[in-house]
């Protein structure tokens, strides 16, 4: 006996279109009415087979209804013309085309309407396109691949004006269509593309190649005209050995076939390592189908003998298949298990009755930047309340949103008795305050306590996660109100009684700058502020904190200074290291030669800048060698002159520089002023002038 794992794909079997198709007709035949499919109702002989040997049977036109037959449209749909038909010939029917399918005849009805010209990707004889074609009024073309599509666009284009709306078959390879989309023009005003592909088919795909993947051999169950069956089977015959097989008692010829293989599997795996058996099924395959092939495989590799399905079985998969007939009412709570996702707008659910389950966004959520996609995935169950139950259509609303705000609102009450902390998202800024998402329930938020300014925009709030406490709650109304600038206020208390707890003089922060004021800035510490001297942010001198700070900034300050009693904290930003003067000395000496950019003026001097932060005088006496009257006569602000430094007087923080003292020496006559007069100018005053040398002395 070979040791072996059965793996049944999760998305094996029914699709919920063509589930819901085959519960309509055995809900039919069980309600006494003679019954007629329009083409098989699905494709799978087992089922088809049962349904007529409870007294229904398959007609190809309307033409062969006879009077009192209640006729059903399958889940692939039909053309306008057949709806006109059955109506004319006053036939009962039974609508059960699938809801996505149903869901392109809008589309394409509505693109029609306006003009535009269709576009379909997808099997040109497939019944399902058939009749996508039958609602466009024949203003359309079917096309199979990328290259069609792309000779199509150009050709079209080309010739004429008209928009083109695109949409797939709900069964086209998805790999496809991402091919498809890749040879459109770039955001072409008069190009519409509409994903009508359904998420149960790419999703049943991806999970039977995942599968075969791991597996030794695959088994592919499903009717041998299913082309979703026949596409499963491609998909897992390029990983492993795969058989398909329409009916479970094939496996019996296949029993010999299916050992040898599974012996070669193993005497290529290591000892103690069992053979891994996958099996998957088209969406046409029932389950107790599959519950059957599960039983014969492991009848083949436990005993030379196929145990059969049992009557006990039979009749518990009826009884199972008549529970799902139950009726279901508006404002009845329900578990539904996701079966598909389309696109933007909306959720396929199975709630175990004979109706489709939808759910639409605006009931799936309260934020209407989701998409379904980003809440639900296939296979989730979901708890809903019923809206609205529609028999005609075969469709139920559902509602997930309206479960959550009930379940929410209990948690709203519990919060405000225990003063919880709640999170949620600001949807909307309104007149007045902000209104937050939180656990399905819309919260307001008065202005007065969004934590904001008075003059604040709170706009600058939406989408934003928000920590709140509930203040009050009409419970009446379902209604509550919140506040977030007690939640800022609790932490900024707690912040603050922590700080002063642990801070001391020295300590090192980086925070953000909160706000300006003359005199300096005041900088977030985690919950308290405190404030950098305007002198503190600079070592250059400066008019206003604004020169080199902003709200927002980030500094990193350290403290100066704490007075507990005033709740003060002074703060510095500047670092010794970083002092010019200090960076000047260790690096400038006296009689160093240096290019300096003259900064400004005066009548007895200009102020040449050596370093950033760090000036020093050129005295008048020291511009030229020669007598000089006017500054601006020999130097301008934004001249750069090459200097040599004279006197730096580190106490005062003072530098004298010369330019005088680079130039050669002139004559004495030179350097003498007619008739022996001279000017001599003071270091001391450098604005005192003494007409001669005596007078000096």
């Amino acid at each position: 006996m070979i040791p072996y794992v059965i793996h049944t794909a999760k998305s094996a079997g029914f699709c919920f279109g063509v589930d819901r198709a085959v519960k309509l007709v055995y809900e039919a035949l069980g309600q006494g009415k003679r019954v007629a499919t329009l083409g098989p109702i699905i494709h799978n002989d087992s089922v088809v087979n049962d349904l007529l040997s409870r007294g229904a049977r398959i007609i190809h036109s309307v033409d062969e209804a006879q009077p009192d037959e209640t006729i059903v449209i399958r889940s692939h749909g039909v053309g306008k013309d057949v709806y006109s038909a059955l109506q004319n010939m006053g036939c009962d029917q039974i609508d059960a085309t699938c809801p996505f399918v149903a869901r392109i005849h809008k589309i394409v009805a509505e693109q029609t309407a306006l003009g535009h010209e269709i576009l379909i990707a997808g099997d040109a004889k497939h019944p399902e396109v058939e009749g996508i074609v039958s609602h466009c009024s024949e203003n359309c073309t079917v096309f199979q691949d990328k290259n069609e599509l792309k000779c199509l666009i150009d050709r079209k284009l080309e010739n004429s004006e008209k928009t083109l709306a695109i949409v797939a078959q709900t069964t086209y390879n998805s790999l496809l269509w991402e091919d498809c989309i890749k040879v459109l023009p770039s955001q072409h005003p008069n190009i519409l593309v509409f994903d009508t592909i359904c998420s149960a088919t790419g999703a049943r795909q991806s999970d039977a190649d995942a599968l075969s993947r791991q597996s030794d051999l695959m088994i592919v169950a499903g009717g041998r005209h299913s082309s979703n069956t026949v596409k499963l089977y491609d998909v897992c015959r390029r990983n492993c050995p795969t058989w398909h097989i329409a009916e479970p008692e094939e496996l019996l010829d296949l029993t010999d076939t299916l050992r040898e293989t599974a012996a070669i599997a193993m005497n290529a795996k290591p000892n103690g390592t069992p053979l891994y058996i996958g099996i998957t099924a088209g969406a046409s395959t029932p389950a107790h189908i599959i519950k059957e092939v599960q039983t014969h495989m492991s009848g083949i590799f436990d005993t030379d003998t196929i145990i059969p399905e049992s009557d006990e079985f039979r009749a518990a998969f009826e009884e199972e298949l008549d529970k799902s007939f139950r009726k279901i009412r508006t404002g009845d709570r329900v578990v539904g298990t996701v079966a598909s996702i389309s696109g933007n707008n909306e959720v396929m659910v199975d709630v175990g009755a004979k109706q489709t389950g939808i759910v639409t966004l605006s009931e799936l959520t309260n934020d209407s930047s989701k998409k379904p996609s980003d809440l639900v995935k296939v296979g989730d169950e979901l708890n809903l309340i019923v809206i609205k139950v529609n028999d005609a259509d075969g469709t139920v609303q559902l509602s997930k949103r309206r479960v959550d705000e009930l379940v929410g609102f209990e948690n709203i009450l519990k919060a405000k008795e225990e003063s919880t902390v709640l999170e949620g998202t600001v949807q909307s800024a309104v007149k007045g305050g902000l209104v937050v998402n939180c656990d399905g329930v819309r919260v307001f938020i008065p202005a007065s306590q969004s934590g904001l300014g008075r003059d604040a925009d709170l706009n600058t709030m939406v989408k934003q996660e928000v920590r709140f406490v509930i203040i009050d709650v009409n419970e009446q109304r379902r209604r509550a109100v919140g506040s977030i600038r007690q939640v800022q206020k609790s932490e900024r208390d707690a912040a603050k009684s922590k700080f002063w707890e642990t801070a001391k003089v020295g300590d090192v922060f980086t925070g953000e700058v909160k706000s300006l004021t003359s005199y300096g800035a005041f900088v977030d510490l985690g919950g308290i502020d405190g404030m950098v001297h305007v002198s503190e942010l600079s070592w250059a001198r400066i008019h206003q904190p604004s020169d080199v700070v902003s709200v927002g900034d980030t500094l990193e300050v350290y403290i100066k200074a704490l007075n507990p009693e005033t709740g003060r904290i002074s703060l510095g930003h500047r670092r010794d290291e970083d002092n010019p003067w200090v960076k000047f000395t260790e690096n400038f000496h006296v009689d160093d030669v240096v290019e300096a950019t003259v900064v400004s003026t005066t009548s007895f001097g200009a102020f040449a800048r050596i370093t950033d932060g760090v000036d020093g005088l050129i005295h008048i006496s020291q511009l030229s060698d020669k007598r000089v009257t006017n500054v601006k006569d020999v130097i301008n602000v934004g001249d750069v002159v090459t200097v040599k430094i004279t006197e730096i007087d580190t106490e005062k923080k003072r530098i004298s520089l010369s330019v005088r003292a680079l130039l050669e020496p002139e004559t004495a006559e030179e350097d003498a002023a007619e008739e022996g007069d001279a000017l001599v100018y003071s270091d001391e005053n450098p604005e005192a002038v003494v007409e001669t040398a005596e007078a000096a002395e």
